[in-house]
């Protein structure tokens, strides 16, 4: 039982910064990867940045160099800072948790970005 809750979704125009962040509760134990997804409107899923409790990072290539991922294990919570965001930013980003070598997921409910040109 693992509930991820995001916030800092929102309307921004291109150009400008956003920082989402993620909170797990519940039963965190051995919880090892957080990271964003991100699904725009009729496109697929979509994974944007990953971090594992070592502080190893993956990011999309779409978005290297723009946005940052970060975690604070103490406070079981990971970021994501966005900057010159596009148009095709645009889209509901998905915090995402998993334990190593686990199959399951657990996902939050979302929270919508927009950008505007």
């Amino acid at each position: 039982q693992v509930a991820l809750v995001e916030s800092g979704g929102g309307l921004v125009q291109a150009g400008g910064s956003l920082r989402l962040s993620c909170t797990a509760s519940g039963n965190i134990f051995n919880i090892n990867v957080m990271g964003w997804y991100r699904q725009a409107s009729g496109k697929q899923r979509e994974l944007v940045a990953a971090i594992t409790s070592e502080g190893r990072t993956n990011y999309a290539d779409s978005v290297k160099g723009r946005f940052t991922i970060s975690r604070d294990n103490a406070k079981n919570t990971v970021y994501l800072q966005m900057n010159s965001l596009e148009p095709a930013d645009t889209a509901v980003y998905y915090c995402n948790a998993r334990r190593l070598y686990s199959a399951r997921d657990y996902w939050g409910k979302g929270t919508l970005v927009t950008v505007s040109s």
